[in-house]
């Protein structure tokens, strides 16, 4: 087993252990095993950083095993500078929602710790397949922990918002089956994403699967029109649920973009760049409008997902190495400050029990600790230089206006919008005189929860303050895919 099977398997065999064994009355070992199971798995993801070469775009750490012989389908894995840091992202993630559910979650401890634990594999799996009909199957296995983390431990419109989230990407995902096994035939019988990625096609084939992955991507970023699932599903889920949901599985569609949609159909991304282009300001300015005017904070940081991961499809279709690489960045940042900013919600739900900004006033007089870090972690949703959330949004607004100065400068206004929603919440939530009896009953965080949120602050601040280990993991996989994306590739 390498690098790359362990940090698949290693968290789905803890979860499947505590689904198999776990009590509610062992509930203390179920956390323990569960935490235990977490940063085990996140250990395994860090020889991935140590050892990655920065001075290739080629696979590393690569496996490859047939899987199922008869259809020439491989288990095949490995990851680049597109692909490498969402595997340990995406571990660190996990034991932080594992630390943010210890006291919350007391009924299904065990199912709730293995549904996140299982969820982990199967998003490191969708980041590092190389093999088209394994992607799928981790792709698509990615519904079924969600739909039941959000379907139990959600809220009271639980059931409806699961359905809603698994219709939506499930049904999105069927077009892109079809694509599969047609590049299957195409390439002669292989499942190689990276035989997929040196095929001749015509435009027409090209639009065609250029659609066909739009259809199952845009859903799982969500772009807009097609965003409609997310706010149901953050509100209903439970914290950790709205963490992984903003940190993690939005990433699986942008990621596609990069490994299918561009270097399979470069000649169709180019011929219809203008299309994501116009959906993506439009994510970034109507929605940042949207947030506005939202009285619920988690729909308020949902909607604020949106936007910014509109600004992650723009990036990508700049063609230009700063879009590319911000879109990038934002992705990582996004992961940490978004999930961040769910944890702060979830933190103010479970004490007072509402999610209503109004119900809320003069928290930083009675939690000042916790005070503190929502404002750190709201300074970088806004975009604030020195904090993760600044970098990736600068670099795309480069790109765009290197691409075209009216593009960059309408992207641009997202630092506007995302000041004005994030502000205002800021100032109505934790500032001014104490509210009401709920605020002033309030008792400041404990030891878990500052070890937590400060994990996450020193994230923020060190990817704001020093990107270079992340922009340079990425840069040369970056220049080759912009190079292949260049080369027409019409047959």
């Amino acid at each position: 087993m390498g690098l790359l099977s362990a940090s698949i398997w290693l968290p789905i065999a803890f979860g499947a252990l505590l689904l198999a064994v776990g009590r509610d009355q062992n509930a203390g070992l179920v956390r323990a095993t569960a935490l235990l199971g977490a940063i085990v798995s996140l250990a395994v993801t860090l020889p991935l950083i140590s050892g990655f070469d920065t001075g290739t775009a080629a696979m590393q750490f690569v496996e490859k095993s047939l899987w199922i012989e008869r259809f020439n389908v491989h288990y095949h894995l490995g990851v680049d500078g597109l692909s490498m840091w969402f595997v340990p992202l995406t571990a660190f993630i996990t034991v932080i929602v594992v630390i943010a559910g210890w006291e919350v979650i007391t009924e299904r401890v065990a199912q709730y710790m293995g549904a996140f634990l299982i969820l982990s594999g199967l998003m490191v799996g969708v980041f590092s397949s190389l093999d088209g009909l394994l992607f799928y199957v981790f792709f698509e296995a990615t519904l079924i922990p969600m739909y039941i983390i959000i379907g139990i431990w959600g809220g009271p419109n639980r059931v409806y918002a699961a359905f809603k989230f698994f219709l939506y990407t499930l049904l999105g995902s069927l077009l892109m089956l079809v694509a599969l096994v047609y590049l299957y035939f195409k390439s002669g019988g292989s499942f190689d994403i990276l035989v997929w990625h040196k095929l001749p096609l015509p435009l027409n084939a090209q639009t065609l699967l250029f659609f066909a992955f739009f259809a199952a991507f845009s859903v799982k970023v969500p772009m807009w029109p097609v965003h409609t699932w997310l706010p149901d599903a953050h509100v209903e889920a439970p914290t950790g649920g709205s963490v992984v949901l903003a940190a993690i599985m939005l990433k699986l569609g942008a990621y596609g973009f990069l490994r299918f949609s561009l270097p399979i159909a470069p000649d169709a991304a180019r011929e219809w760049d203008w299309l994501i282009i116009t959906l993506s300001l439009t994510a970034v300015l109507y929605i940042g409008l949207v947030a506005l005017v939202q009285q619920d904070m988690k729909k308020l940081v949902a909607y604020s997902s949106i936007a910014h991961m509109g600004f992650v499809t723009l990036g990508f279709f700049m063609f230009n190495e700063l879009g590319v690489s911000g879109a990038l960045v934002q992705m990582i940042s996004h992961g940490f400050g978004s999930g961040a900013m769910f944890l702060c919600s979830g933190g103010l739900y479970d004490r007072v029990h509402s999610r209503e900004i109004a119900s809320y006033g003069g928290v930083a007089n009675t939690m000042p600790k916790f005070a503190a870090f929502a404002v750190l972690f709201a300074m970088a949703n806004c975009g604030l230089p020195g904090t993760a959330g600044f970098v990736g949004e600068w670099m795309v607004i480069l790109g765009a206006v290197q691409y075209n100065f009216w593009i960059g400068l309408l992207a641009a206004t997202t630092l506007f919008f995302g000041a004005a929603y994030t502000l205002w919440m800021v100032k109505r939530v934790y500032f001014g005189d104490v509210a009401n009896d709920d605020v002033r009953a309030l008792t400041d965080i404990n030891a878990r929860e500052f070890t937590m949120l400060a994990i996450l602050a020193v994230a923020v601040l060190w990817m704001g303050l020093y990107p270079k280990p992340f922009t340079d993991v990425m840069q040369v996989s970056v220049t080759e895919l912009l190079r292949h994306v260049a080369a027409p590739k019409l047959n």
